[in-house]
């Protein structure tokens, strides 16, 4: 049976939606990052990047949510288009969320809540990039149903991850800005595969407390060695 190794962030959501959409089954390995888990000799041998999520689906072992999400739209041969055009579009969009809107989300996160002092250059430059990117896909989904057009595909799966999120970064107006993208979200909590995945966060336990041991297993590169 393929092993999801899962912690509730934006990336592992992207695997545990398509997961859901595929109707496979699969058992669920949480790795608590606020533990320092994820730097287990045991799981650094599944991601050395020792990060979530990772799979290990009958002996092949991908790490990196958009590996995951692409070897697994691959494998079932679901959710890629076939049409050059519209797979074209989705590895575009796919490859606009992994390069662009998840690391400026990630790092605007990081200084809006994680940063031992207030850096307003830093805070600034983030957040008006996630802005920027949301603007971008605004305009997409303003013309299209999905990223990729008609066909409902990996990319919209790892534009949720993050969307479903955004109060994280934009505080109480959520997603207000962006209608489209809104528009977006909501049609996407109403699949029901989206409704189990989202579950999962509720299924199992972690540590939620931002003390010392969490910042040295979330941050390891900030301290000495």
């Amino acid at each position: 049976m393929l092993k999801l190794y899962y912690h509730p962030t934006p990336n592992s959501m992207k695997v545990a939606v398509l997961l859901e959409e595929l109707d496979l089954p699969y058992e669920v390995a949480t790795i608590d990052i606020m533990k320092g888990e994820q730097h287990a000799p045991a799981f650094r041998k599944v991601n050395p990047n020792a990060k979530v999520p990772a799979i290990v689906d009958d002996g092949v072992t991908v790490f990196d949510s958009h590996a995951i999400l692409l070897y697994l739209a691959e494998k079932h041969d679901k959710f890629l288009p076939l049409e050059i055009e519209a797979r074209a579009a989705t590895f575009s969009w796919l490859e606009f969320v992994a390069s662009g809107l998840s690391p400026f989300s990630g790092q605007a996160a990081h200084f809006l809540h994680y940063a031992p002092e207030d850096i307003p250059y830093a805070k600034n430059r983030y957040i008006r990039e996630v802005e920027r990117h949301y603007r971008v896909l605004d305009e997409r989904l303003s013309v299209a149903k999905f990223l990729a057009g008609k066909d409902y595909t990996i990319a919209d799966i790892a534009l949720f991850g993050w969307a479903a999120s955004a109060g994280f970064i934009f505080g109480e107006k959520g997603l207000g800005d962006y209608p489209h993208v809104a528009r977006f979200v909501e049609d996407m909590n109403a699949r029901p595969a989206v409704v189990r995945a989202l579950q999962l966060k509720a299924t199992y336990a972690f540590k939620s407390e931002l003390d010392e041991q969490a910042k040295r297993s979330m941050f390891p590169q900030n301290f000495a060695a």
